[in-house]
């Protein structure tokens, strides 16, 4: 399940892994990592959905954590293993209702 995380800037850094549509929108999906110290051994990412052409108040959209793999390696390849229809279902549960 994922809930809906709004980050504090218009785009950050992260690792562009697709471009979907949606709602006659383009977006772009980036995987971005978390740091927990309490599990230094994993890592832990979200996804995070910008729009190509942001109103003036609309940020990106985040899931929850949804990635949990022992190399950056197996995180990337699982990100990019999603497909287009999985990745909007990810970006609908993301959006506010």
């Amino acid at each position: 399940m994922t809930t809906l995380h709004r980050s504090t800037g218009r785009a950050g850094p992260g690792l562009h892994i697709a471009t979907i549509t949606h709602g006659g929108r383009i977006w772009g999906a980036y995987l971005e990592f978390d740091d927990d110290p309490k599990r230094p051994d994993v890592y832990l990412a979200r996804l995070r959905f910008d729009v190509a052409n942001p109103t003036n108040l609309e940020e990106p959209f985040h899931t929850t954590v949804i990635i949990i793999e022992e190399t950056y390696e197996e995180a990337v390849t699982k990100a990019r293993s999603f497909d287009a229809r999985q990745l909007e279902g990810l970006l609908l549960s993301a959006l506010p209702d």
